[in-house]
């Protein structure tokens, strides 16, 4: 079985499973004691402080080991918040951020905050710009993610944190994805991490705040972790944790050219082996080991799971794995296909041969999926000069496969009408133009559901 989902969890790295298991032994006793047992914990809590503090570009003393990932955004954008409030109650966000930044934001905005969401290109990247026109004299935080999770860009982040400065706002930061990868430049001012995705262990967070920075911890203030961490120390994962972070660091540079070739691999030949693709992200400014791609006329989640079967794991931002059945907010706010949405985000040691055999199971993969799902005769009927297709009731992918199969029943400047209840049809109808030369015309209000309006162009 080939693992291709580190974005979402890394495998757990050897170093952190010696260190793991070595603080089982050593580092159970409560390191606030004074005690032997106690001192011999506090020096196992205070030594990985110092380690995962140098990696990641701040003093020991601003930094802190939180329960998780998501539970270090929210400490950090409410404690952040809340110390500048007689600033004001403007929030900024990038519309690609994790869901844990945009939860914040929303509960932020509910009770009475004001939020600017900052769009991105169809590459998935923010304007420096962006940031810039967004602050505002009451400003009390912004947001940006260092690379994202769902298609791997990595955003302008040094940039956009001196945009941050000269205006006097503090950037958070969320550098899950890439902290493993490298120290975040730019002066920054608070940022978060999560273990878990470099390859330590799960439940563990880290979150950063730069002295001066004005933070006011919400709910009740604990001793432990300066405050801002209620509960015992998880020591020994935070030791792992630690330990797993200095060895993957020392293994990058190398690891990154190494997983960049595999990569960019998988980016050339995808089009190539499977018709009706499209490759998503930045195409230069990304992640090491991310690549993703959706194919038209796919049911994302029978994908993976045919995917699944041939012994490749993979995750997906595609509608059709999704109970809602509405697109992945990454993929909406970058205006790209999410059909047959597949995200290939390889570990570190990924060999060649598990990257050559993906690519030669893909195209047959995604051919039993199309063959599976079936092409329904459309019900047209014609208005005047306009085709109306109806695919109420009908979802993703079929809308779409039912315009394709009409397009070249009209003749050219003529307009197809497609009627949709399905919220990805106004992702994947304008994408899908975009990829096949057509003219998105527009939307209207249909008697039921959505009238999606293309004009036939060649």
């Amino acid at each position: 079985m080939s693992y291709f989902d580190a974005a979402s969890s890394a495998p757990l790295h050897p170093v952190a499973r010696q260190a793991l298991l070595a603080s089982l032994d050593e580092g159970w006793a409560d390191p606030a004691r004074l005690y032997r047992e106690g001192r011999r914990a506090r020096l196992l809590l205070d030594a990985a402080r110092e380690a995962a503090a140098e990696a990641v570009g701040c003093r020991p003393d601003e930094l802190t080991f939180m329960s998780s990932g998501t539970r270090a955004v929210h400490a950090g954008v409410a404690g952040a918040l809340a110390g500048r409030r007689r600033i004001g109650r403007h929030l900024i966000v990038s519309a690609v951020e994790h869901s844990s930044v945009l939860h914040s934001a929303e509960e932020w905005e509910a009770a009475g905050g004001a939020v600017t969401t900052v769009a991105v290109d169809r590459g998935g990247a923010v304007a420096v710009e962006g940031y810039e026109a967004a602050v505002r004299p009451d400003t009390a935080l912004a947001c940006l993610q260092s690379a994202n999770h769902e298609v791997g860009t990595e955003q302008p982040v040094a940039e956009v944190a001196e945009v941050c400065r000269a205006a006097g706002v503090p950037l958070l930061v969320d550098a899950a994805q890439s902290l493993g990868w490298g120290a975040v430049a730019g002066p920054w001012s608070l940022l978060t991490a999560s273990a878990h995705k470099w390859g330590g262990p799960s439940g563990v967070g880290l979150l950063a705040v730069r002295k001066g920075v004005r933070f006011a911890v919400q709910g009740p203030v604990y001793e432990r972790e300066s405050g801002r961490a209620a509960g015992f120390e998880n020591l020994p994962a935070i030791v792992a944790a630690a330990a797993s972070l200095r060895a993957v660091r020392a293994e990058a540079a190398q690891e990154a050219v190494r997983l960049r070739e595999l990569t960019e691999r998988i980016r050339a030949r995808v089009p190539e082996l499977v018709p009706d693709v499209e490759v998503v992200g930045d195409p230069v400014r990304r992640l090491p080991g991310v690549v993703t791609f959706s194919c038209l006329y796919v049911d994302g989640e029978t994908l993976l799971h045919e995917l699944d079967r041939e012994g490749f794991s993979v995750s997906s931002g595609s509608s059709c794995t999704s109970s809602t059945l509405t697109p992945s907010h990454v993929l909406r706010a970058m205006g790209v296909l999410s059909e047959g949405n597949v995200r290939v985000s390889l570990p570190a040691g990924t060999p060649a041969e598990d990257v050559e055999r993906f690519l030669n199971v893909l195209p047959g993969a995604v051919a039993t999926v199309r063959e599976k799902l079936g092409v329904p005769i459309p019900v047209t009927v014609r208005e005047e000069d306009t085709l109306v297709v109806d695919a109420l009731g009908k979802r993703c992918p079929i809308p779409v496969i039912e315009l394709a199969k009409v397009i070249g029943d009209v003749p050219v400047g003529a307009t197809i009408r497609v009627l949709s209840d399905d919220e990805a049809a106004r992702l994947d109808i304008p994408a899908w133009c975009e990829m096949r030369a057509q003219e998105y015309v527009g939307e209207e209000p249909a008697e039921k559901g959505t009238a999606y309006l293309v004009r036939r162009l060649r």
